[in-house]
């Protein structure tokens, strides 16, 4: 009987402690490593800086990006801003969203130069691994548009390299990237 109840507390003990490990932490400031990214021709990305805050309820992420001009448009850098097709934070520029760690869907708007967007924002943590997805809707010349994106992060075993796996699929079709960053 002691033999039974050993096991059964050591059983117990093992469940509890893989209940207890923690998720990632991915919070910080991080710049894109471009030599190690595989990045589509679309995003023209030069430089990217993403700073994320985690809690346990939710991950809030911010990013600037500095990209080229498109080629043959006779222009200097781009800022980050930019349309659906910019190829910015899942292809919409960047700002700032916040996702819900507690697997559930929310909405807020972003900015664009044919005025705020809805986005459904999702984010799910399986394992080590954190999906994101975002989906807008809005009217472009031929209608409604929907364009949607999502994200795989995974970090390295010492916490200072982020892998960020984007699709991004819409009106312009559908693109990849392996995007590589580094803690600061």
């Amino acid at each position: 009987m002691r033999k039974a109840v050993f096991i059964f507390a050591a059983i117990a003990l093992a469940s509890a402690a893989a209940f207890a490990q923690k998720a990632p932490n991915f919070a910080g400031t991080w710049t894109l490593d471009k030599e190690r990214s595989e990045l589509n021709d679309r995003t023209r990305i030069e430089t990217m800086k993403m700073t994320v805050a985690q809690t346990a309820e939710s991950l809030e992420v911010a990013t600037e990006t500095k990209r080229s001009a498109p080629e043959g448009s006779g222009q200097g850098p781009a800022g980050g801003r930019g349309g659906m097709g910019g190829g910015g934070r899942f292809g919409g520029g960047d700002g700032k969203f916040t996702y819900s760690l507690t697997e559930r869907e929310t909405t807020t708007e972003q900015a664009t130069p044919r005025g705020p967007v809805p986005v459904t924002l999702s984010a799910k943590l399986e394992g080590g691994t954190l999906k994101l997805s975002q989906k807008r809707t809005f009217s472009g010349q031929m209608g409604e548009v929907t364009a949607t994106s999502s994200e795989e992060w995974s970090l390295s075993a010492d916490g200072k390299t982020l892998t960020v796996k984007r699709s991004l699929a819409g009106p312009m079709g559908t693109n990849t990237s392996t995007l590589v960053f580094t803690k600061q």
